[in-house]
């Protein structure tokens, strides 16, 4: 970053070129700068110095126009320097902390924050799924099905119900699969899946020859319940909101981002490297790293449950975003969503 090779005037000078170009998406000339700065400087003066910011790559002149719009690294220097984030009001505060009710389940509170996310700011507003390592069992049942099906109904986190079919070794009775889930029940209820697949695993690592049957099977269904991860994945609200970005970008890159989108993977990844850092996160246009994102903002921050990290929110929107207002929007939110999360999984 050059800050401090632009002058107290030229930064004066670049805020507000930025905060109207946000505020209007059209080319800022040098006489109307002039005209709108609160300090006596000549609109010669004014021309000098844009001409510096552009030369120093801070400012671009889109086709033939005679106004200057800011380039990302005008951006960067802008949300790093140029501008004091104010935090949102309590009022606002409280809006947002009775449309996240603890009551929700965990995918219910997800969904409703990145539809809060998108209709506040009026861009994509993207939220990932709890890890699967903070989920908690608090209930097991096997049921038997036809064949060596088995038919597993989870509780987690006292709201959700998950069910699904595994494929057993043998046959069991209802009985054999009673005094399992009650063996299960008994020894792992209270844990995360996390640490039930790891204790699963040392166990099957150990003398299996002193097992009797019921533990071996015991293990062995275990297994079979807690071998995998969950996918990682994200809820998205509010993608049309990006057919606004930018009179410049191409239609068929708008229907690349929705296409990306769609398969998740690169976002799941981009908002992966957010995962673990405290605070607000930005990345504005190519910080992201993948071209699809060159003319948007990535602005997140995770959240978490009783103090570990265990997801990522924010905000996709075009590089024209008024960062001020949006950066809060994203911060408070984690937090509320947080606070949520936390009161219903006790």
């Amino acid at each position: 970053m050059e800050t401090v090779s632009v002058t107290d005037k030229a930064q004066i000078l670049l805020k507000n070129l930025i905060e109207q170009y946000i505020a209007g998406g059209q080319p800022v000339a040098s006489k109307h700068l002039a005209r709108s700065v609160n300090m006596p400087m000549s609109p010669a003066s004014v021309r000098n110095i844009m001409a510096d910011l552009e030369d120093k790559g801070f400012l671009k002149s889109p086709h033939t126009s005679a106004g200057r719009i800011p380039t990302e690294k005008a951006y960067r220097l802008f949300v790093d320097s140029l501008i004091k984030v104010q935090p949102m009001a309590d009022v606002d505060i409280k809006q947002l902390s009775k449309h996240l009710d603890p009551d929700m389940t965990a995918q219910e509170l997800v969904k409703s924050a990145s539809d809060l996310l998108s209709e506040i700011t009026h861009m994509a507003g993207l939220v990932t799924i709890p890890r699967n390592e903070q989920v908690v069992l608090k209930h097991l049942e096997f049921l038997p099905l036809s064949g060596d099906r088995v038919l597993v109904i989870m509780v987690l986190n006292d709201h959700e119900v998950e069910n699904r079919v595994i494929h057993s070794k043998e046959t069991y009775t209802d009985t054999q699969l009673k005094e399992i889930s009650n063996f299960l029940n008994a020894h792992f209820v209270g844990q995360s899946l996390a640490k039930i697949r790891l204790k699963i695993v040392e166990s099957m690592t150990s003398d299996r020859e002193n097992m009797n049957d019921l533990m071996q099977a015991t293990l062995d269904m275990a297994a079979m319940v807690f071998e995998t991860e969950q996918p990682a994945d994200f809820v998205v609200a509010g993608q049309e909101n990006l057919f606004e970005i930018g009179q410049d970008q191409r239609l068929d890159d708008i229907r690349a981002l929705f296409k990306a989108f769609s398969l998740k993977g690169d976002i799941l990844h981009l908002l992966d490297r957010c995962m673990y850092s405290e605070g607000v996160q930005l990345f504005i246009g190519q910080e992201s790293g993948y071209d699809l994102l060159d003319e948007c903002s990535l602005v997140t921050s995770s959240y978490q449950i009783e103090g570990q990290l265990v997801g990522v929110l924010g905000v996709i929107g075009p590089t024209r975003m008024a960062y001020d207002r949006v950066i809060p929007i994203v911060d408070t939110t984690a937090r509320v969503l947080s606070a949520a999360l936390e009161v219903s999984r006790r």
